[in-house]
């Protein structure tokens, strides 16, 4: 494999040894290769525009920018960059966020000096990667899909951007703000709202928003 077929990756992580550590390992690999490193999440987003990696490995907490605040500006603004969250934390509202985010890799950080080049190479051929420890995070979330889908069969009949008026709902957004982001007017978001209390026979003033915040992890 020649330079220019190597998956070209940035680290971001404020740990310099851990760092260190995961820059030694993936050094070894002559088809993967190393383009930036960064300490903070605001310079690894820096480096993700500047750059253009197949690849950004994000700790999810770092100073500045977390890894799913990053996350989040890749997915709005659309940036062809796949992401890794590196993470020492096993918390599964966390990786359900990272999930609905587009994130294409979660690895604990207990295992990622031996999964970590495995974990880089699947995720740059297009599948993804979940440490093995929180498989079963992967489970949870296919079980509450099907409960979900059962308890409200009517939820596969919401239109696209229903759906996403539904996601911004539970982020906690009001009509305006949906409005601004979609680049729609607020009494469309109004419809929306509309139509989906409607699909989901939802009755009473806050019974869309505890819906959708009960559902957060699955929209």
């Amino acid at each position: 494999m020649n330079s220019s077929q190597n998956i070209k990756i940035i680290i971001a992580d404020d740990h310099p040894v851990f760092r260190s550590g995961l820059i030694t390992i993936i050094s070894n690999e002559k088809d993967i290769e190393i383009i930036g490193e960064a300490d903070n999440g605001e310079k690894a987003y820096e480096m993700i525009m500047e750059l253009k990696p197949d690849i950004a490995l994000l700790d999810i907490h770092m100073p500045k920018m977390t890894g799913l605040q990053i996350l989040k500006e890749i997915k709005k603004n659309k940036i062809n960059v796949k992401t890794i969250f590196l993470t020492v934390y096993n918390d599964e509202d966390t990786f359900d966020e990272a999930m609905d985010n587009g994130v294409s890799g979660y690895v604990l950080k207990d295992s990622a000096i031996s999964d970590i080049s495995e974990c880089i190479r699947k995720v740059a051929s297009g599948n993804y990667y979940i440490s093995p420890s929180v498989s079963n995070f992967l489970v949870n979330r296919r079980d509450k899909m099907k409960k979900l889908e059962s308890n409200n069969p009517a939820i596969n009949e919401l239109s696209k951007t229903e759906l996403t008026v539904l996601k911004l709902i539970a982020e906690g957004k009001t009509s305006n703000q949906i409005a601004e982001e979609l680049f729609i007017s607020p009494k469309t978001v109004e419809n929306h709202r509309t139509n989906i209390n409607n699909k989901l026979n939802l009755k009473g003033t806050h019974s869309l928003i505890k819906f959708a915040i009960e559902n957060k992890s699955l929209l």
